[in-house]
């Protein structure tokens, strides 16, 4: 289905999305990227956030954590300074991409299971399907995030695959 190259492309991807975005977020106010602007989740910084926290929750359960909600709290207020926030991104899509470098083709074998924290049955699913949907959930809430910031007058760069810097 898919292999451990398509997850090294797709972090470096995700790494240079994230990159553009936050430098376009740059050029605002925080006040602009707090504006409920009638997204999922409202706004620039409640999405971003969404983004930052989900990555790590399905990042944890994708390497074996069955319960990742027992250490890390989805936030959309957190973190709330946009410093901070631009830290926290950077490092986090340094976790994704070194995850990406350390996987094998064999390692994409197998299953995902966790406990969602509704505290529900275990769940199991095929890991590349469990990765292809940590790539594409990131890919559905940038394309939110892009059309927010443009909106207010950001310019993202480019988001097609053939444009990314080698």
């Amino acid at each position: 289905m898919i292999s451990a190259r398509y997850c090294r492309l797709m972090a470096r991807y995700n790494s240079w999305q994230n990159t553009s975005l936050v430098t376009a977020a740059d050029a605002l106010t925080d006040a602009q990227r707090r504006m409920d602007q009638g997204a999922f989740f409202k706004s620039i910084a409640a999405t971003l956030n969404h983004l930052y926290w989900a990555d790590a929750l399905m990042l944890e359960g994708i390497k074996g954590n069955e319960r990742p909600q027992d250490t890390i709290t989805h936030s959309l207020h957190h973190p709330s300074d946009w410093s901070a926030f631009k830290d926290m991104r950077a490092r986090r899509d340094r976790d994704i991409t070194q995850w990406a470098k350390d996987l094998t083709d064999a390692g994409l074998n197998g299953t995902v299971a966790w406990y969602p924290p509704d505290g529900s049955a275990r769940v199991e699913m095929p890991t590349p399907v469990c990765v292809v949907q940590l790539f594409n959930h990131q890919t559905h809430h940038r394309g939110q995030i892009h059309a927010m910031l443009t909106a207010l007058g950001a310019e993202p760069g480019p988001t097609d695959i053939p444009a990314m810097p080698r």
